[in-house]
């Protein structure tokens, strides 16, 4: 491997991003219908963060009517060394994995190599049989997992960190990345679900064993898979499971403690490939590499002239999954999405939504424990990246900081 992805993918990436550097052309504010003015509210209250120490700096991006209107980054990539953040900072984009994870997925079952049903042991034989824990030990799965449990978060795996019991640290232990796929499937074999599956959204190792599936399916390793099928095609050229030596300049560095905590930060600087390529949480990019994906999703799969996904595996992806049936506490007990429903991968606003988001019936997002977040909103054309080193509680207040600050700027 020369670089991120193979030599051979290297190429590919670097013809593909020049390539689709048309496709977001940039427009002045009012030509895509908002007010530069109003957009600079979104750099004072950057600022005004920064200055009182919740954030060392950020990038934003933002596309209205499939026009890049704005991108400026804030503060600094290295806060020990005082380095200017530039637009291109590399961020751990941290669960902002999830839905290109997701993405690649869909791919697999547009082509009929597998359906959403399928149940996950068909192509990963160590889960078969599930177990689930119970007050009074386990009793069977009433169903096995399926494919679309693990894309919704919904098929009884956690990532070991709600309540602390000792099953939740056998889980929590099985998040870390230096094991490989295999074994990875192999521990998570031997332990029972942590609830019925389809009767609660719980956040955990749902992506990871989505990944592994992938890999089952194409025999090869999931970012070599999303290289060729979606970061490459796309231009995402920041976008890969390490951050090479030559890049490592970009990477944007947390505050070595939370400013909220005090408790020191993990900058998760990946500089090699990693034994198991996880498919929820380990994936690097930049604003504007996650702003193209974003587009694709806003534009219902196709970008650049190039169709990734059908229309209708778009609006199945981004509408909400969740039946009657479905325990929804976990999901909003995360303050920027209480009362959202959710669709793979990405949470999706309700008609009526009892959160302190600004938005649109429809709109969905996601955003990663590192400080990232993304939003895209159909009907008003809009799709945004936000990215900060922010890991901590501070990001669900930057979120809704960002989603106001944007919203406000519409004419």
């Amino acid at each position: 491997m020369k670089a991120w992805l193979g030599a051979g993918l290297a190429a590919l990436l670097a013809g593909s991003a020049a390539a689709a550097g048309s496709a977001l052309d940039v427009a002045a504010p009012a030509e895509a219908g908002m007010s530069a003015a109003r957009l600079e509210l979104i750099g004072s209250a950057l600022r005004a963060e920064i200055a009182q120490g919740a954030i060392p700096g950020a990038v934003v991006a933002i596309a209205r009517r499939g026009k890049l209107v704005y991108h400026e980054a804030f503060g600094t990539v290295d806060p020990a060394a005082g380095t200017p953040m530039p637009k291109d900072a590399i961020f751990p984009i941290a669960s902002l994995t999830k839905p290109l994870t997701t993405v690649g997925a869909l791919m697999l079952v547009e082509a009929g190599r597998m359906v959403l049903e399928d149940p996950v042991e068909r192509y990963l034989p160590p889960l078969a049989n599930r177990l689930v824990a119970t007050s009074n030990g386990t009793e069977p799965a009433r169903r096995q997992p399926n494919v679309q449990d693990l894309m919704r978060h919904t098929a009884g795996l956690t990532n070991g960190i709600a309540t602390g019991n000792e099953l939740e640290r056998q889980y929590h232990e099985l998040t870390a990345t230096d094991r490989t796929s295999a074994d990875l499937i192999e521990r998570l074999g031997r332990l029972p679900l942590q609830y019925q599956p389809g009767t609660r959204w719980d956040y955990g190792l749902g992506f990871d064993v989505l990944g592994a599936v992938v890999e089952q399916i194409t025999q090869r390793r999931l970012a070599d898979y999303q290289a060729e099928n979606l970061f490459a095609p796309l231009g995402m050229r920041d976008t890969g499971y390490f951050v090479p030596p030559e890049k490592a300049a970009r990477f944007a560095r947390p505050f070595k403690t939370d400013p909220l905590t005090g408790e020191p930060t993990n900058a998760r600087l990946r500089s090699a490939p990693p034994k198991r390529d996880s498919g929820g949480n380990h994936c690097y990019s930049t604003a504007l590499d996650y702003l193209r994906f974003a587009e694709m999703l806003r534009r219902q799969g196709t970008f650049d002239g190039r169709r990734y996904l059908g229309r209708k595996s778009v609006a199945f992806m981004t509408s909400d999954q969740m039946t009657p049936d479905v325990d929804l506490g976990r999901l909003w007990s995360r303050g920027n999405v209480h009362g959202y429903g959710f669709g793979l991968s990405v949470a999706v606003r309700r008609a009526t939504v009892g959160s302190g988001m600004l938005g649109t019936p429809g709109d969905f997002n996601w955003g990663g424990g590192s400080g990232t977040y993304f939003w895209v909103d159909p009907k008003e054309e809009l799709a945004v990246v936000f990215m900060a080193a922010a890991p901590g509680e501070i990001r669900n207040r930057l979120r809704q900081l960002i989603t106001s600050t944007v919203l406000q700027a519409l004419d």
